[in-house]
């Protein structure tokens, strides 16, 4: 049997893991970054010292900045950018492809220009009958690379591509489960990053477990709501894509967007607590995104609505919990 090739695009710390566990895998593994500097440092290094370091790279891992050769070198591309840089990297992408492609990508968020799922950005630029797929659940990419044991999601409308992503990337300590509720997993992976943003602004205040306990769980109420109304399946939110993963982001600091809540409900400004990461944080455009998306559809997201208000309006982050906790008395369900 032919060895598989895969190509990766995005050079960060995910994408990078990701590349790292497909080579692991055997696959001959193309990873593609935009910025020629650093990809350079990749190839010199043989490890990503800016975003994963002390994790060197398999003899079977090699690194471009050269489109056309990663639509060359693979029919199999997994997208890793942040998901505001997702429609213009396919665009990109897209004079380079053949009629064969397949596209998978485990970017969370949404579109920045219209709020609409990344599925859809597929279907639109590279057509609707490319198969294609979404990875998604309870990862930090520090983790994956270090080889300690992960499981997450693969969405797929067609099952024999889930099938063939989960057999390139399951073995050793990497699980993977396969779905068909592509929408479900999409939304999950882009709301609990708000709601990393509100667990952190929370703790920085110092508000207690019990506090978190209780965002948490409300905070899955709303992204249920938000995803199926758009089309996800219940029971997707209470998997790893949805409830696994919005557990790791709200409650430990690996978590960028958690941090970044942190540092807001510890007195600092946007910008100071963006400074201070020096990563994406995804949660920041995807509070936007969401809000904009509950009030089109008339969906009931007060912490999501509170987190928007802290970042785009200047609102007090104490005020924001004081807003939460005086809402109207209600049954839970």
């Amino acid at each position: 049997m032919d060895t598989q090739k895969v190509a990766l695009l995005g050079a960060g710390s995910w994408g990078t893991a990701l590349a790292l566990l497909a080579a692991r895998n055997g696959c001959q593994t193309l990873l593609w970054g935009h910025n020629p500097q650093h990809i350079a440092a990749l190839h010199q290094d043989r490890q990503n010292q800016r975003y994963l370091p002390n994790h060197s790279f398999p003899t079977n891992l090699t690194v471009t900045a050269n489109l056309a050769e990663v639509a060359a070198f693979s029919d199999l591309l997994l997208v890793c950018v942040p998901s505001h840089a997702f429609k213009n990297t396919l665009l990109q992408l897209k004079p380079y492809l053949s009629d064969k492609v397949k596209i998978a990508w485990a970017s969370k968020g949404f579109n920045p220009d219209d709020g609409c799922l990344l599925h859809e950005i597929v279907a639109d630029i590279i057509g609707p009958d490319t198969p294609a797929a979404i990875l998604s659940g309870p990862t930090f990419a520090s983790e994956v690379a270090a080889n300690l044991p992960t499981a997450i999601t693969i969405a797929s409308a067609q099952p024999d591509f889930a099938k063939q992503l989960a057999d390139i990337l399951h073995g050793g300590q990497f699980r993977t489960y396969t779905s068909s509720d592509v929408i479900g997993v999409e939304v999950g992976g882009a709301v609990k990053n708000v709601l990393a943003i509100a667990a952190g602004i929370a703790d920085g205040l110092g508000f207690g477990a019990n506090t978190r306990a209780a965002l948490i769980t409300r905070g899955l109420n709303e992204t249920i709501r938000l995803g199926v109304c758009l089309g996800g399946k219940q029971e997707t939110f209470m998997g790893l894509a949805g409830l696994g993963d919005l557990i790791l982001t709200c409650t430990d600091n690996q978590s960028r967007n958690r941090r970044f809540g942190l540092a807001l409900g510890l007195g600092k400004d946007r910008l100071a607590a963006t400074q201070a990461i020096g990563q994406e944080i995804e949660g920041v455009a995807a509070a936007k995104e969401t809000h904009l998306l509950a009030k089109k559809y008339g969906i009931d997201m007060p912490i999501t609505e509170q987190t928007y208000k802290v970042l785009y309006e200047g609102l007090n982050p104490l005020t924001a919990v004081q807003n939460l906790l005086a809402r109207e008395q209600k049954a839970e369900s």
